[in-house]
């Protein structure tokens, strides 16, 4: 199934789809697993700075999963050159992945990701993205890590 901007607004508004697996911790849990900034980003809703990660101009194939859990998250097949100095993506690697929450923060209407198994914040994502889906799932390269997927070299 492909998602698009109603599809998000459905779940951020009514509920988002069951996880297949979720992973609770204590915050010094994560803080002694995460480095500080990955833990600002994932566990404090931060930000880091655009441009900040080369796994913006990163295009092989592989897999994106959350820096806290290993849940996998996106596909590098989804994966877009935006523009906007952080690695953005299509479409999430399967509907229950990510849950969305409305975010109104400083001023703005937007729609947070978080990861779906240990809620660790990603980033955002926007109605502004290429076809076919109109998505731009915009994510903070701190709160991903790139695993191998089969085809990769050793």
């Amino acid at each position: 199934m492909m998602l698009k901007w109603i599809d998000v607004l459905k779940f951020a508004r009514n509920g988002n789809p069951d996880p297949d697996r979720k992973l609770v911790k204590s915050e010094n849990e994560w803080m002694a697993q995460l480095t500080p900034n990955q833990y600002a980003v994932t566990r404090q809703k931060g930000t880091e700075r655009p441009f900040s990660s080369a796994m913006c101009n990163l295009f092989e194939p592989g897999l994106y999963a959350c820096v806290c859990c290993d849940t996998l998250l996106f596909d590098a097949s989804e994966k877009f050159d935006s523009g906007t100095g952080w690695p953005s993506f299509t479409q999430p690697i399967q509907e229950n992945a990510i849950a969305y929450i409305e975010d109104n923060a400083y001023g703005m209407q937007r729609i947070e990701t978080v990861c779906n198994t240990c809620d660790a914040h990603l980033g955002h994502v926007f109605p502004d993205g290429p076809a076919p889906s109109g998505l731009r799932y915009c994510m903070n390269a701190v709160a991903l890590q790139k695993v191998k997927s089969g085809s990769d070299p050793q």
